[in-house]
């Protein structure tokens, strides 16, 4: 990491400001130590690096207000750079819907990243951008025909499908467009199976792909996803050695595959630890070149670039004490940037910033605050808690973050810092109550 000056800049193209904010550069024995990854040390792409210091946190909201989302694009070039380095024969397409960002797809296209699309609103995000869309490839198994037409007008040509009503549909692109057939391969190590919804079943491929040669649509290759924040590399290994399988019963039926697409699920340590991405990978890199050595190889990581890009900001907006517990009132919550809790099946972790500074001069330990850490806490560093709730600011009573965590007492106008905050959080969060979504402020360490 750079020492020196900070700049942020507010992601909004109207009015743009700035602030410069001194930045120290954070130790290995930060507090924060628990959100790096050895390999992003190691090749100089600390995690924790990605994470203001207190010092940068309080100036910005100072100047920007809160809730706040503080953005590091070059905390998701680090990720990407580090999957490519695990993953050297794989083409990364950074899979947009993980956090749209436009300023942070920005950073990333300048510097030669791909990218995966879903929707149109990602297809005109890329023109707006001004990506060559050959660097693009258009995922979603399930389309409309003006989704594939607003695709092809932008010059995106490689599709998905996985069922027979699909390659019905794409046959009458047939002259334009080539496909990738999916796969379903279910993992119960994955936070989120995304074999459930998509993905046909691997004995079902070869009379897809026969009437894919049948249709005339020229097919590319056979994808999948094993789910997403997968804690091993189990699942992967499985879907290549089948596809290995499928390649060659394809190739005897005169039926040619350059293309394997291994998906994302690439695991970050938003809630615990996580294997390094090189161990993580090396199994899959094994397999691969064991199994297709001479074939092209895509990858669709999204939460692993986006995850470590964005520290979120929040504050106390009122404070209550009801049933015996402390009851603290947030400026977000569940409709907006915390929606990951209901959408992404995560507990994002939240951690009081006098808590942080306290850990920063060594006089306390943050092992209270961070999620899923309720042992091993150093009653000779503690700070003085208490039974809390922390609620978002609708109307609403299902807007409830967090129940029963244990808190030192704060006050209105206090704040709370969430890293690893970039995946699926503005993504999904909506501006229910006329709680406007989060603003998002770029900073680079």
């Amino acid at each position: 990491m750079r020492a020196g000056s900070a700049r942020t800049q507010v992601s909004m193209a109207a009015d743009a400001a700035s602030v410069e904010v001194a930045q120290p550069p954070i130790p290995r024995d930060s507090p924060l130590a628990p959100f790096a990854n050895e390999v992003y040390e190691e090749e100089d792409h600390s995690l924790a690096g990605a994470v203001p210091s207190t010092a940068v946190i309080e100036a910005l909201v100072a100047e920007h207000g809160s809730p706040l989302f503080i953005m590091s694009t070059d905390a998701a070039w680090g990720q990407y750079q580090a999957l490519q380095a695990a993953l050297p024969r794989a083409k990364l397409h950074y899979a947009v819907k993980s956090l749209p960002q436009i300023d942070l797809c920005r950073a990333l296209a300048e510097r030669g990243a791909m990218f995966d699309l879903a929707t149109t609103g990602e297809v005109e995000m890329m023109k707006e951008l001004g990506v060559d869309p050959s660097r693009t490839i258009h995922t979603h198994p399930i389309k409309r025909k003006k989704d594939v037409e607003a695709a092809l007008e932008y010059g995106c040509t490689t599709f998905v499908v996985d069922n027979f009503n699909e390659i019905e549909k794409m046959a009458a692109f047939k002259d334009d467009a080539e496909v990738m057939l999916r796969l379903s391969f279910r993992s119960m190590e994955a936070t989120i199976d995304l074999s459930y919804k998509f993905g046909a079943q691997p004995h079902e491929a070869m009379g897809m792909l026969r009437a894919l040669r049948e249709s005339g649509v020229p097919t590319r290759g056979l994808c999948f996803h094993t789910g997403s924040n997968a804690a091993l590399p189990t699942k992967s290994v499985e879907a290549i050695r089948v596809c290995r399988q499928l390649f060659d019963m394809a190739a005897a039926e005169g039926i040619a595959l350059r293309t394997l697409d291994i998906g994302g699920g690439f695991p970050v340590p938003d809630v615990g630890a996580v294997l390094p991405i090189d161990t993580y990978c090396e199994p899959v890199v094994e397999a691969l070149d064991e199994l297709f050595p001479n074939t092209e190889i895509l990858a669709e990581p999204g939460r692993f670039v986006a995850a470590p890009a964005m520290t979120l900001v929040t504050s106390v907006m009122g404070k209550s004490t009801r049933s015996g517990m402390h009851w603290y009132y947030l400026d977000d919550g569940l409709y907006g940037s915390f929606s990951s809790q209901v959408f992404d099946h995560r507990t994002d972790t939240i951690i009081p910033l006098k808590a942080l500074r306290a850990a920063e001069r060594g006089e306390t330990t943050l092992q209270s605050y961070l999620v899923g850490s309720g042992a091993g806490i150093d009653a000779r560093h503690a700070i003085e808690s208490f039974p809390s709730v922390l609620a978002g600011p609708t109307c609403d009573s299902f807007d409830t973050i967090r129940e029963g965590v244990l808190l030192p007492d704060l006050n209105v106008g206090d704040l709370l810092v969430s890293p690893m905050m970039g995946a699926y959080t503005l993504a999904s969060a909506s501006d229910f109550n006329f709680f406007y979504k989060t603003k998002v402020v770029q900073w680079s360490p």
